[in-house]
């Protein structure tokens, strides 16, 4: 028989799509380890708990290259070229290096008198009294702006950039996610020809490392463009969610804005939006949890359900600004810890304190408990968060 469903393993009365928390839970009372049957990509084992997230993301036994895969036949899927995400060490090694000196806490520093520029131009275009959504006001048009400008897209090309993007992310259809991987490949193709004219960039420094194969430049550049925008607009719209459903804690954070940081840092542990790592494959037999992990088989790691284990975090279901985070797992773990993560932390921490400041009478314009997440196997976040300024 195949492998239940998330869906089929929750149990009566509980919604995974509204809330897959206590879904995790009643799953890590359970075991740390589970079967179950991914739609679209077969069966994988998920690991819940927080010591077997770690054990897991740290074992050189698990690697992302797919054909390490029992299933694998060709690359196939929607990729886009070959990325860090699909590579191990030392290839892994070899990509990350290219590009890590853009994302250390020290440029991101540089960066962030433009990251408050542009979250100022966003908010002065939110109304000082009535509705908005600040996901597709604010949220979302902050980080595309940010990392278009880092890599060098054009802005008039980035309206249409994140609707490949979002398809590939949360597909609509196999076909339309097929057809965004092709137009966003042909697009990025394209824009890294060399002689190509196009914004000053990062971009500008790949097309001209010659260790990159085509294949790796076209990945690379995908893997920025995407990651570097599609998580942060959770994180930044997820952040504020937590704040007006924990009155409490935004009043905390509005008397001692240096909180912020913290409010980050808590927001990744409690709704953490990389929901879990991309697929890993065993080369060998090994354990995770107890559980015995034949070679072929592919894992899925929980970073949100690791998040909020009890044993590490105690009362993980509640939002606290001035709990002691550490540890908790909304970046990863080990080789494949999230590079772009000072990126992220510092565009959540300038966005949600501009808001607070220059918008500080907010309220849901909704009842929260009514609202769409959008959520696939690898991320989650609201999909609209209508608010009420003044």
């Amino acid at each position: 028989m195949p492998a239940p469903t998330l869906e089929e393993l929750a149990p009566h009365g509980l919604d995974l799509a509204l809330n897959p928390y206590p879904v995790y839970a009643a799953l890590r009372a359970e075991g740390p380890v589970h079967r179950v049957l991914v739609p679209g990509s077969g069966e994988s084992w998920l690991v819940v708990a927080h010591d077997a997230a770690r054990a897991a993301l740290t074992d050189p036994r698990l690697r992302n290259d797919i054909r390490h895969s029992a299933s694998w036949r060709s690359d196939g899927g929607h990729a886009v070229g070959r990325n860090m995400l699909q590579t191990d060490p030392p290839q892994h090694t070899r990509l990350r290096r290219l590009v890590a000196a853009r994302f250390t806490a020290g440029s991101v520093t540089a960066l962030r008198p433009k990251i408050e520029a542009v979250a100022l131009r966003l908010l002065d275009a939110l109304p000082e009294r009535g509705t908005a959504d600040l996901v597709a006001r604010y949220a979302l048009p902050l980080p595309v702006t940010v990392i278009c400008d880092l890599l060098g897209v054009p802005a008039a090309d980035r309206a249409v950039f994140h609707a490949w993007s979002h398809e590939l992310v949360l597909p609509t259809s196999p076909e339309a996610a097929t057809d965004a991987a092709n137009s966003l490949a042909e697009y990025l193709t394209a824009l890294a020809a060399p002689g190509r004219e196009r914004p000053e960039g990062l971009l500008d420094d790949l097309v001209a490392a010659p260790e990159l194969t085509p294949e790796e430049l076209l990945g690379m550049g995908f893997l920025i463009l995407v990651a570097g925008h599609e998580t942060t607009v959770d994180l930044i719209s997820g952040t504020v969610h937590a704040l007006l459903a924990h009155p409490d804690q935004l009043a905390l954070l509005s008397a001692e804005p240096d909180l912020i940081d913290a409010a980050v840092e808590e927001s990744l542990r409690f709704n953490s939006p990389v929901h879990s790592t991309a697929f890993r494959f065993a080369a060998e037999p090994l354990d995770i949890g107890g559980t015995r992990i034949e070679a072929g088989d592919s894992v899925l790691v929980s970073l949100a359900a690791a998040s909020r284990d009890p044993l590490r975090f105690p009362e993980p279901d509640r939002f606290d600004l001035r709990r002691p985070s550490r540890g908790h797992l909304g970046f990863g773990h080990g080789l494949h810890h999230c590079l772009g993560a000072p990126l992220a932390r510092a565009e959540t921490a300038v966005a949600v304190s501009l808001l607070l400041r220059h918008r500080p009478a907010l309220t849901f314009a909704t009842d929260p408990g009514t609202l769409t997440w959008r959520s696939s196997t690898l991320l989650r976040g609201p999909a609209e968060l209508p608010l009420r300024f003044g």
